[in-house]
């Protein structure tokens, strides 16, 4: 590199920390104002706040005294509700287990139920098909022979053999 060339180079970061200082004297400069404007606030207030300072060690002497005149009645309270705790906790565990024990009686009934509903629709059925062989059959016994006995006498009745023109209903199936 030439000197022409590093003489610029210095120049320019020369005058690059020259603004950089002079943005850092303005900052501080505003906080400077700043800090003077909030002393002179602070020193309005401070009269003020010494004034409550009197009311507020009263204040927290009262709070200190009614804490251990209260102490007592606050320890009664906190053991009579770990008492009332205690006894709800104890009386949860024996709901949950009557709970427990009528689910389990419950379920015991339903599926004795169950199987009493099972046995009787078993029996309903047998009894049906009881029925029904015993008065169905017959009855289709009786039905088929009365069938038969009609059939006999229409064939005697009618003496000789049909002729094409008088077929029946039956018989055209079969053509």
């Amino acid at each position: 590199m030439d000197q022409l060339t590093l003489l610029n180079l210095l120049t320019i970061f020369v005058i690059v920390a020259a603004v950089a200082l002079l943005v850092q004297m303005v900052t501080m400069l505003g906080i400077f104002i700043t800090t003077r404007r909030l002393q002179k606030q602070i020193t309005q207030l401070l009269p003020k706040a010494e004034a409550l300072l009197p009311k507020a060690e009263s204040l927290m002497e009262t709070v200190r005294k009614t804490t251990e005149e209260n102490r007592g009645k606050i320890l009664e309270i906190t053991s009579k509700t770990s008492e009332i705790l205690e006894s709800a906790r104890r009386q949860l565990v024996k709901v949950e287990e009557m709970v427990g024990d009528v689910s389990s009686r419950a379920k015991v009934q339903m599926d004795r139920v169950e199987l009493v509903l099972d046995d009787t629709m078993t029996r309903a059925q047998e009894t049906v098909s009881v029925v029904h062989n015993g008065v169905m059959r017959p009855v289709r016994e009786l039905n088929g022979i009365a069938a038969g006995i009609r059939a006999a006498i229409a064939h005697l009745a009618r003496g000789g053999r049909p002729s094409v023109d008088q077929a029946t209903a039956d018989e055209e199936m079969f053509i």
